[in-house]
């Protein structure tokens, strides 16, 4: 059902918004994946659905499951729901569990959407559950969806099709370390993750990454 529901999932999207997907050909492996990206409008989830080709199961906040229409789509992808307000250890193990079934795996390591557009700390457990498996991590920078909540919201015309852009970068692996992961090993892979993330954003969505030292 999944692989049937993508073509009119696309044909939907653009009719709500004029959306580009870059580097589609890049190269992405048939493995075990961390998908990570920055974190607009629940519209993300959607388009990232459909600009890879592969079935990536979210972690999703519990509160988007309370929609019908945001459930039935979270569910298609096999996503699970995570609570943002503690330490989640359930859904940790079912992140565990989908990569070690081979699956593609959803994160938005800012750990809830941005509400100013610019790119959040990151929190760590991206990084920790990368660190546990050493998955392939594609990072991936999305612009534009936003302005798709503000037309809903009243704040832009109902037939506005803002440009929205999918930016796809190269898959790669955090560096191993020793023995269990400390808090600074965790750190420093988050920062990795997010300037993976903010090096595919316009520069003024990259936030705290702006200043990224290239």
């Amino acid at each position: 059902m999944y692989d049937f529901s993508r073509p009119p999932i696309a044909v939907a999207l653009s009719i709500v918004c004029d959306y580009e997907i870059k580097n589609r050909k890049v190269n992405i492996p048939d493995e075990p994946l961390i998908l990570v990206s920055n974190h607009l409008s629940w519209f993300d989830i959607p388009l990232l659905g459909i600009a890879i080709p592969r079935r990536i199961s979210f972690m999703a906040k519990k509160e988007y499951f309370h929609s019908p229409v945001h459930a039935f789509l979270l569910r298609l992808y096999g996503s699970f729901t995570v609570d943002r307000g503690s330490v989640d250890r359930t859904a940790f193990d079912q992140a565990a569990k989908a990569l070690q079934d081979g699956r593609a795996l959803g994160i938005f390591p800012e750990g809830t959407r941005s509400r100013t557009l610019q790119l959040q700390q990151g929190k760590l457990g991206a990084a920790f559950i990368a660190l546990r498996s050493n998955p392939v991590i594609l990072p991936v920078g999305i612009s534009g969806t936003e302005k798709i909540r503000q037309k809903y919201e009243g704040k832009k015309r109902l037939f506005y099709r803002p440009k929205v852009t999918v930016n796809i970068g190269q898959p790669f692996r955090l560096p191993p370390v020793n023995g269990k992961p400390g808090r600074a090993d965790l750190t420093k892979s988050t920062e990795t993750i997010m300037r993976q993330i903010a090096d595919l954003l316009p520069e003024d969505y990259r936030g705290v990454y702006r200043h990224n030292g290239h």
